[in-house]
């Protein structure tokens, strides 16, 4: 029973066998690990506790079976993560996309999610255009530029992850199902410290593999990248605003529409280009320009990156609710949260350790005081001498 779970784990914090054997003081070899991960031989407790304590759990998580079952969506071509670092990868959203389904369950949020899994099938690229605007009319989103993304998704509980990963990473899409085979969660997966409007585009890129159905005939990036750029600048508003043909355009213009949709100015080019409202050759004019500012890795105006915040809402919303212990809840989210009870909460509980007879003195004392002050209230004498009238 712990093989999947240690294994889950240990890829996930990074860790080969050798570097676990040494994290937990050597107390077992090589192939006792490999062991317990296939399930041929179980850890005494003492090897069991540490484990939990190099893995950062309770030793009897070790021993839950997962409750879900995640598929990821293929990397991106290109990409090139190790086996190593990709396994470490799949690893932290298994874990965390786990987690995620376990407090939509503690708070009662246990429907089948919405979204469209590859619902909407690409024939030839420009069948992404109305994709992207089927989803928007049955998100509601209208046709505005959407002011944060990650909250749109969050809301569908597509869930975003932050990961620290190389700069090969580009991102990856998951869906979590139950053992019914009902889809529970998804997740939209990031490289942490990449600016505002690449994550933007990246997470509208991975949504793209989440609900598009792609024909062989198509090229799965560029269709994904397309449906991105189309989800967060919708083809009518960007000629209502850009026009439909435009032999120029200036740099404080992009700078102005960056702000706009939340895209970098490279990927704005390449929507007035998909669209047909700037030629070809005067895109890559604006590329070679590009290259030339060294605007490829960072360019002006940075937006800041989105922050998630579906799990710190949710952890606090179950810790208040007392679904979740503190320790628990501060494991998952990887802070403190005292502190965050309310006084009248903390005085009650700390008025109910008092002994009876203190607890009646104090009631007592408090009921003198109200007696005294609506004595003097002609207002409350009015109504307690009036009669009582039933609506």
């Amino acid at each position: 029973m712990i093989g999947r779970r240690l294994r889950q784990l240990r890829l996930a914090r990074g860790l080969s066998l050798e570097a676990l054997v040494a994290a937990i003081g050597g107390v077992v070899t090589k192939q006792s690990l490999s062991k317990y991960e296939q399930g041929k031989a179980t850890p005494s407790p003492v090897v069991l506790n540490r484990l939990a304590g190099a893995l950062g759990v309770k030793a009897a998580y070790l021993w839950s079976e997962p409750t879900i079952r995640v598929e990821f969506v293929a990397y991106r071509k290109g990409s090139a993560l190790p086996k190593g670092e990709q396994a470490r990868v799949e690893g932290l959203v298994s874990e965390g996309l786990e987690a995620r389904v376990h407090l939509q369950q503690l708070l009662g949020q246990t429907d089948e999610i919405s979204l469209p899994m590859q619902m909407f099938t690409v024939q030839k690229l420009e069948d992404t255009e109305a994709a992207a605007t089927e989803l928007r009319d049955q998100w509601q989103l209208g046709l505005d530029p959407i002011a944060n993304v990650t909250d749109v998704l969050e809301r569908h509980f597509v869930h975003v992850l932050e990961i620290d990963v190389g700069e090969r990473f580009d991102g990856i899409s998951a869906v979590a199902y139950d053992d019914s085979g009902q889809k529970r969660s998804a997740a939209v997966v990031t490289r942490r410290g990449v600016s505002g409007e690449r994550q933007r585009l990246s997470l509208a890129h991975e949504l793209g593999h989440l609900v598009l159905k792609i024909s062989e005939t198509v090229d799965q990036e560029t269709a994904a990248f397309r449906f991105g750029a189309a989800f967060l600048a919708p083809a009518t508003l960007v000629r209502q605003e850009v026009g439909r043909k435009r032999a120029f355009i200036q740099s404080q213009e992009l700078m102005l529409l960056k702000r706009q949709y939340g895209m970098s100015i490279q990927a704005l080019l390449r929507r007035l280009r998909d669209l047909e409202i700037i030629t070809e050759t005067y895109y890559r004019q604006w590329c070679v320009d590009i290259s030339r500012l060294q605007w490829r890795r960072r360019e002006p105006l940075e937006i800041p990156p989105e922050q998630p915040q579906w799990m710190r809402r949710a952890v606090l919303h179950a810790l208040a609710e007392r679904l979740v212990s503190q320790e628990d809840a501060e494991a998952m989210i990887g802070e403190s949260v005292q502190g965050e009870l309310a006084l009248p909460t903390i005085e009650r509980r700390s008025f109910m350790k008092l002994p009876l007879e203190e607890r009646r003195r104090i009631l007592a004392e408090q009921a003198d005081k109200l007696t005294t002050y609506y004595a003097h209230d002609s207002e409350w004498r009015d109504m307690e001498a009036g009669d009582l009238v039933e609506y």
